[in-house]
């Protein structure tokens, strides 16, 4: 399994909007080959960082998500999102693979 994570900090009165966006999602990626899982995870106690949290059956399932049609025409989305505060926030990205259970 590959797991990977994409952390953002959100200005805290942006913080609701971000989780609206994400709770209404497009849903592209469930039907991504080796597509697991989605999750949008809050810091219970910095509420203003949120993960987006994927589980991959292969790094290679992932990357190849990556580089599909599909992923670019969603990440073009959020480039031109109309709040330019969100727009520009970049996302700490870390990947990780699995290695016991």
């Amino acid at each position: 399994m590959y797991i990977v994570t994409s952390t953002v900090l959100v200005p805290p009165d942006k913080t609701e909007e971000v989780i609206g966006i994400y709770q209404n999602r497009s849903r592209r990626v469930d039907n991504a080959p080796g597509f697991h899982s989605f999750r949008l995870i809050q810091n219970v106690k910095k509420t203003n960082e949120l993960t987006v949290h994927m589980e991959w059956q292969t790094k290679e399932a992932y990357q190849a998500w990556v580089r599909s049609q599909e992923f670019k025409e969603i990440h073009d989305l959020e480039k031109n999102y109309p709040d330019q505060e969100l727009a520009g926030i970049i996302p700490k990205v870390r990947q990780y693979e699995v290695v016991a259970r």
